[in-house]
């Protein structure tokens, strides 16, 4: 089965808040992540201290419809966390919503996790070996299972050895008795932002989340970062280096909300300067004689402004996005998703037609839904369709915190973007090239790019 835009997948989100005295900490939590509904739509939960015990509810489906319970009376608490979940490791089962919750020989532990660790089968393996007992197929249980059978007495020191041995993307936020605590990977993979205001300590994946509380003191925690919250204040632990950081560079092509800082840098802005790289890209080639950029909703807003503005070129919004099909909206069979995109995206026959069309995505996966999108265009009496892509072709997997299909059903390890417009009937198809693309980042060394070049950061396990 495929989701009707054709799109990768993220797998989370997540949320912690640390108040030195009591607030309604489930209502804030319930704002926060709705602001990250963008980053998993399938799942999602929320854990906080309730007198003497870390209470936790969480189901399938939407934010506003899930937790919509918390803003009906007051739960007056210190601390909490949440999670957003695009359900890829371990499948969309109630069982792998986040936070997970359980109370070892630690304490009570509450953790929600962002990322994918890519030594699971080794690990899980040792340790079911060791007699553990695992009632999920999220990675995330693994960070427990193990935390939970070291010796050390001083929990840090766990904490720090349990890290080290886990390889890959982990974002995470966790509630320990009273402490509230944010860890980074040393890769830096997925961004983690810390802020404050007026006492209360914030962290999220995304400073749109702060934005929700008007918290303006803010950092990303850093790279092999621990950050720790309690009574006593507020404390940093580097527990590892990497020689290399590699931060996921599809956040700034098309998880992040364009409002979002990810990173060091405006999402918005970033994306802009991809649309303009394709644009100065197609005048070196010769590529001349269009009357329209047009984006493809939301995803391609930023990208075709840039385009549009370094081309001279008028921008239009030629396609309506209905928004309450949601990302999620998956049907089985080939006419069924190709419903299902014409429901999501309209276009406006006025605008289109007659016109010479530059069409602006961020990335192409399978094909699928570019096919039906040019479809519609050419529905709506466009003349000509040129289809720009704001990211390289993605040619391999992820294994780091993002739902990439197998490589042999990536359509650019199938086609070049000559067959590659036949296929989709564009009259043209080109991507930004990986030089280009590091040429708009700021540190572009910093930048994970295997999914479009195969070049991982870690040892992972490929399958064709």
């Amino acid at each position: 089965m495929e989701t009707c835009d054709g799109k990768i997948g993220h797998f989370c989100g997540v949320i912690g808040i640390y108040s030195p005295s009591e607030i309604n900490i489930p209502e804030k939590l319930f704002f926060l992540l709705f602001a990250l509904q963008h980053r998993g739509q399938e799942s999602c939960g929320i854990a906080y201290r309730k007198n003497d015990r870390i209470v936790a509810y969480k189901d399938l489906g939407m934010v506003s419809t899930v937790l919509g319970r918390y803003l009906s009376e007051d739960r007056p608490s210190r601390i909490g966390i949440g999670h957003v979940r695009y359900s890829t490791s371990g499948g969309n089962k109630l069982e792998n919503a986040q936070p997970m919750v359980v109370s070892c020989n630690k304490g009570e532990i509450a953790l929600a996790h962002n990322g994918n660790i890519s030594n699971t089968e080794e690990l899980k393996a040792m340790l079911f070996a060791e007699g553990s007992i695992f009632q999920s197929t999220s990675d995330t249980e693994l960070i427990l299972h193990y935390l939970s059978r070291l010796r050390w007495k001083d929990f840090t020191g766990a904490l720090t050895e349990t890290l080290l041995r886990f390889e890959g993307a982990y974002s995470l936020v966790m509630i320990w008795n009273q402490t509230l605590i944010g860890i980074r990977d040393p890769f830096g993979f997925r961004p983690l932002y810390y802020g404050t205001k007026d006492g209360v300590t914030v962290f999220a994946s995304e400073t749109c989340a702060l934005d929700i509380l008007q918290i303006t003191d803010y950092r990303g925690v850093e790279p092999g970062e621990m950050i720790i919250v309690d009574d006593s204040g507020t404390r940093s632990i580097h527990f590892a280096k990497s020689e290399k950081i590699r931060q996921c560079v599809f956040e700034l092509i098309y998880f992040a909300r364009p409002d979002s800082h990810i990173f060091g840098h405006s999402v918005h802005l970033v994306r802009k300067h991809m649309g303009a790289a394709l644009a100065r890209h197609d005048r070196e080639s010769g590529f001349s004689g269009a009357d329209l950029v047009l984006p493809v909703p939301d995803s391609g807003n930023s990208a075709a402004l840039g385009y549009a503005e370094e081309a001279g070129i008028p921008f239009d919004l030629g396609l309506t996005r209905n928004h309450y099909t949601g990302r999620s909206f998956i049907m089985p069979t080939p006419g069924q998703r190709e419903l299902a995109v014409r429901m999501k995206l309209h276009p406006i026959r006025d605008i289109l037609e007659g016109k010479r069309v530059i069409l602006v995505d961020d990335s192409l996966v399978r094909g699928t839904t570019s096919r039906i999108i040019v479809e519609l265009i050419r529905e709506a009496g466009a003349r000509e369709v040129h289809l720009r892509l704001s990211s390289p072709e993605i040619k391999w997997p992820c294994f780091f915190g993002i739902d990439i299909p197998t490589r042999q059903e990536l359509i650019s390890n199938q086609m070049d973007p000559q067959a590659l417009a036949r296929h989709i009937g564009a009259d043209s198809v080109r991507f930004l090239e990986e030089r280009q693309l590091c040429g708009c980042l700021p540190e572009a060394g910093d930048f994970c790019y295997a999914c479009f070049n195969g070049d991982y950061p870690c040892k992972v396990k490929i399958q064709n």
